[in-house]
Protein backbone atom coordinates (compact mmCIF):
# COMPACT_ATOMS: atom_id res chain seq x y z
CA UNK A 1 0.00 0.00 0.00
CA UNK A 2 1.30 3.27 -0.69
CA UNK A 3 2.65 5.66 1.98
CA UNK A 4 1.08 9.01 2.87
CA UNK A 5 3.43 10.60 0.96
CA UNK A 6 3.39 9.02 -2.27
CA UNK A 7 -0.49 9.25 -1.74
CA UNK A 8 -0.17 12.83 -1.51
CA UNK A 9 1.59 12.75 -4.92
CA UNK A 10 -1.31 10.91 -6.58
CA UNK A 11 -3.83 13.50 -5.53
CA UNK A 12 -1.28 16.26 -6.46
CA UNK A 13 -1.39 14.40 -9.97
CA UNK A 14 -4.25 13.80 -10.41
CA UNK A 15 -5.53 17.56 -9.48
CA UNK A 16 -3.59 18.77 -12.13
CA UNK A 17 -4.55 16.57 -14.53
CA UNK A 18 -8.39 17.42 -14.08
CA UNK A 19 -7.76 20.75 -13.67
CA UNK A 20 -6.29 20.62 -17.23
CA UNK A 21 -8.97 18.66 -18.73
CA UNK A 22 -11.72 21.00 -17.00
CA UNK A 23 -9.78 23.91 -18.49
CA UNK A 24 -9.23 22.30 -22.23
CA UNK A 25 -13.04 22.01 -22.43
CA UNK A 26 -13.69 25.49 -21.31
CA UNK A 27 -10.95 27.59 -23.03
CA UNK A 28 -9.17 25.41 -25.37
CA UNK A 29 -6.11 23.83 -25.41
CA UNK A 30 -3.96 26.43 -27.18
CA UNK A 31 -5.60 28.87 -24.85
CA UNK A 32 -4.77 27.58 -21.53
CA UNK A 33 -1.57 28.37 -19.34
CA UNK A 34 0.35 26.19 -17.60
CA UNK A 35 0.03 28.60 -14.95
CA UNK A 36 -3.78 28.56 -15.08
CA UNK A 37 -3.84 24.96 -14.36
CA UNK A 38 -1.44 25.21 -11.48
CA UNK A 39 -3.99 28.07 -10.49
CA UNK A 40 -6.96 25.79 -10.79
CA UNK A 41 -5.63 22.79 -9.20
CA UNK A 42 -3.95 25.00 -6.54
CA UNK A 43 -0.71 24.22 -6.56
CA UNK A 44 2.50 26.39 -7.75
CA UNK A 45 3.90 26.79 -11.14
CA UNK A 46 7.27 24.97 -9.99
CA UNK A 47 5.28 22.23 -8.27
CA UNK A 48 3.39 21.43 -11.87
CA UNK A 49 7.08 21.11 -13.46
CA UNK A 50 7.34 18.77 -10.70
CA UNK A 51 5.11 16.59 -12.44
CA UNK A 52 4.66 17.05 -16.09
CA UNK A 53 6.96 18.61 -18.27
CA UNK A 54 4.18 20.53 -20.77
CA UNK A 55 0.86 20.67 -21.68
CA UNK A 56 1.06 17.61 -23.63
CA UNK A 57 2.47 15.31 -20.77
CA UNK A 58 -1.25 16.02 -19.13
CA UNK A 59 -3.15 14.40 -22.19
CA UNK A 60 -0.40 11.41 -22.30
CA UNK A 61 -0.10 11.02 -18.70
CA UNK A 62 -0.72 7.52 -18.78
CA UNK A 63 1.01 6.46 -22.16
CA UNK A 64 4.54 5.23 -20.82
CA UNK A 65 3.01 3.12 -17.99
CA UNK A 66 0.16 1.44 -20.08
CA UNK A 67 3.47 0.45 -22.80
CA UNK A 68 5.63 -1.09 -20.02
CA UNK A 69 2.27 -2.76 -18.61
CA UNK A 70 1.99 -4.07 -22.26
CA UNK A 71 5.47 -5.37 -22.86
CA UNK A 72 5.73 -7.19 -19.92
CA UNK A 73 2.37 -9.18 -20.82
CA UNK A 74 4.03 -10.21 -24.01
CA UNK A 75 7.07 -11.49 -22.52
CA UNK A 76 4.70 -13.52 -20.01
CA UNK A 77 3.72 -14.93 -23.09
CA UNK A 78 2.38 -18.83 -21.88
CA UNK A 79 3.50 -22.55 -23.17
CA UNK A 80 2.09 -23.42 -26.69
CA UNK A 81 -0.11 -19.62 -26.86
CA UNK A 82 0.25 -18.89 -29.93
CA UNK A 83 0.65 -15.44 -31.48
CA UNK A 84 -2.87 -14.11 -32.40
CA UNK A 85 -3.63 -15.47 -28.48
CA UNK A 86 -1.20 -13.63 -27.12
CA UNK A 87 -2.77 -10.34 -28.68
CA UNK A 88 -5.86 -10.82 -28.07
CA UNK A 89 -4.56 -11.21 -24.14
CA UNK A 90 -3.05 -8.26 -24.74
CA UNK A 91 -5.86 -6.54 -26.15
CA UNK A 92 -8.57 -8.11 -22.88
CA UNK A 93 -6.13 -6.88 -19.92
CA UNK A 94 -5.63 -3.73 -21.58
CA UNK A 95 -9.52 -3.53 -21.50
CA UNK A 96 -8.96 -4.23 -17.86
CA UNK A 97 -6.25 -2.16 -16.78
CA UNK A 98 -8.02 0.64 -18.27
CA UNK A 99 -11.32 -0.59 -16.64
CA UNK A 100 -9.70 -0.53 -13.00
CA UNK A 101 -7.45 2.42 -13.20
CA UNK A 102 -11.21 4.67 -13.14
CA UNK A 103 -8.92 7.38 -13.97
CA UNK A 104 -11.03 9.24 -16.95
CA UNK A 105 -14.50 9.66 -17.36
CA UNK A 106 -16.07 8.96 -20.57
CA UNK A 107 -16.62 12.59 -20.81
CA UNK A 108 -12.78 12.72 -20.28
CA UNK A 109 -11.96 10.22 -22.52
CA UNK A 110 -13.75 11.37 -25.35
CA UNK A 111 -12.17 15.06 -24.72
CA UNK A 112 -8.82 13.81 -24.62
CA UNK A 113 -9.43 11.99 -28.51
CA UNK A 114 -10.91 15.09 -29.46
CA UNK A 115 -7.85 16.96 -28.62
CA UNK A 116 -5.61 14.57 -30.06
CA UNK A 117 -7.52 14.41 -33.27
CA UNK A 118 -7.35 18.53 -33.59
CA UNK A 119 -4.58 19.97 -32.53
CA UNK A 120 -1.64 19.91 -34.33
CA UNK A 121 0.89 19.49 -31.54
CA UNK A 122 -1.07 16.93 -30.42
CA UNK A 123 -1.57 14.86 -33.30
CA UNK A 124 2.49 15.03 -33.62
CA UNK A 125 2.58 13.83 -30.17
CA UNK A 126 0.24 11.04 -30.63
CA UNK A 127 1.52 9.76 -33.84
CA UNK A 128 4.98 9.62 -32.58
CA UNK A 129 4.07 7.35 -29.49
CA UNK A 130 2.37 5.20 -31.33
CA UNK A 131 4.90 4.89 -33.98
CA UNK A 132 7.51 4.17 -30.84
CA UNK A 133 4.78 1.90 -28.25
CA UNK A 134 4.06 -0.56 -32.04
CA UNK A 135 7.42 -0.82 -33.08
CA UNK A 136 8.44 -1.30 -29.29
CA UNK A 137 5.20 -4.05 -29.19
CA UNK A 138 6.77 -5.54 -32.70
CA UNK A 139 9.92 -6.29 -31.07
CA UNK A 140 8.89 -7.61 -27.92
CA UNK A 141 6.13 -9.97 -30.18
CA UNK A 142 9.15 -11.44 -32.16
CA UNK A 143 11.76 -11.71 -29.27
CA UNK A 144 8.33 -13.66 -27.41
CA UNK A 145 8.54 -16.33 -30.46
CA UNK A 146 12.02 -16.58 -31.08
CA UNK A 147 12.46 -18.28 -34.29
CA UNK A 148 8.73 -18.53 -35.06
CA UNK A 149 7.39 -15.07 -35.53
CA UNK A 150 9.67 -12.50 -37.41
CA UNK A 151 10.14 -8.77 -37.36
CA UNK A 152 8.07 -8.00 -40.31
CA UNK A 153 5.24 -10.55 -39.21
CA UNK A 154 5.32 -9.08 -35.46
CA UNK A 155 5.15 -5.66 -36.54
CA UNK A 156 2.39 -6.82 -39.51
CA UNK A 157 0.20 -8.20 -37.09
CA UNK A 158 0.53 -5.31 -34.24
CA UNK A 159 -0.05 -2.52 -36.74
CA UNK A 160 -3.08 -4.15 -37.76
CA UNK A 161 -3.86 -5.55 -34.48
CA UNK A 162 -3.94 -1.56 -33.25
CA UNK A 163 -4.72 0.25 -36.06
CA UNK A 164 -7.84 -1.93 -36.03
CA UNK A 165 -9.04 -1.27 -32.32
CA UNK A 166 -8.09 2.34 -32.46
CA UNK A 167 -9.80 3.11 -35.32
CA UNK A 168 -12.86 1.50 -34.65
CA UNK A 169 -13.22 3.09 -31.68
CA UNK A 170 -12.47 6.49 -33.16
CA UNK A 171 -14.88 5.75 -36.21
CA UNK A 172 -17.78 4.73 -33.58
CA UNK A 173 -16.91 7.72 -30.65
CA UNK A 174 -20.35 8.97 -31.74
CA UNK A 175 -22.51 6.05 -30.97
CA UNK A 176 -21.01 4.74 -28.02
CA UNK A 177 -21.82 6.55 -24.92
CA UNK A 178 -19.91 5.36 -22.28
CA UNK A 179 -16.76 3.74 -21.39
CA UNK A 180 -18.12 0.24 -21.02
CA UNK A 181 -19.42 0.45 -25.10
CA UNK A 182 -16.43 1.66 -25.97
CA UNK A 183 -14.06 -1.10 -24.72
CA UNK A 184 -17.17 -3.75 -26.98
CA UNK A 185 -16.28 -1.98 -29.60
CA UNK A 186 -12.64 -2.04 -29.19
CA UNK A 187 -13.16 -6.21 -28.34
CA UNK A 188 -14.60 -6.89 -31.35
CA UNK A 189 -12.59 -5.01 -33.66
CA UNK A 190 -9.55 -6.73 -32.06
CA UNK A 191 -11.37 -10.00 -32.77
CA UNK A 192 -12.28 -8.93 -36.58
CA UNK A 193 -8.86 -8.11 -37.12
CA UNK A 194 -7.11 -11.42 -35.63
CA UNK A 195 -9.13 -13.50 -37.34
CA UNK A 196 -7.33 -12.14 -40.63
CA UNK A 197 -4.15 -12.83 -38.69
CA UNK A 198 -4.50 -16.61 -37.99
CA UNK A 199 -2.18 -17.37 -40.98
CA UNK A 200 0.56 -16.10 -38.59
CA UNK A 201 -0.61 -18.90 -36.11
CA UNK A 202 -0.17 -21.44 -39.20
CA UNK A 203 3.53 -20.33 -39.77
CA UNK A 204 4.71 -19.93 -36.22
CA UNK A 205 3.52 -23.72 -35.52
CA UNK A 206 5.00 -24.99 -38.91
CA UNK A 207 8.79 -23.75 -37.96
CA UNK A 208 8.47 -25.21 -34.68
CA UNK A 209 7.55 -28.48 -36.40
CA UNK A 210 10.47 -27.97 -38.49
CA UNK A 211 12.78 -27.25 -36.36
CA UNK A 212 11.81 -30.33 -34.08
CA UNK A 213 11.67 -32.53 -37.51
CA UNK A 214 15.60 -30.99 -37.66
CA UNK A 215 16.56 -32.00 -34.22
CA UNK A 216 15.21 -35.80 -34.72
CA UNK A 217 16.85 -36.37 -37.82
Amino acid sequence: MAGLRERKKQRTRRALIDAALRLFEEKGYAETTLAEIATEAEVSTRTFFSYFSGKEDLIFHDSAERLELMLALVASRRPEEAPTSLLLRLIDQSLVWAAQSGELTFEEAELRTRLVMTEPALQARGLLLLFDSQLKLAEALRDAFPGEVDLVEAAAAVGALIGAVKLAVMANLGNDRSIDQIMRTARRAAELALDGLRALDERAASRVRADRHGMAS
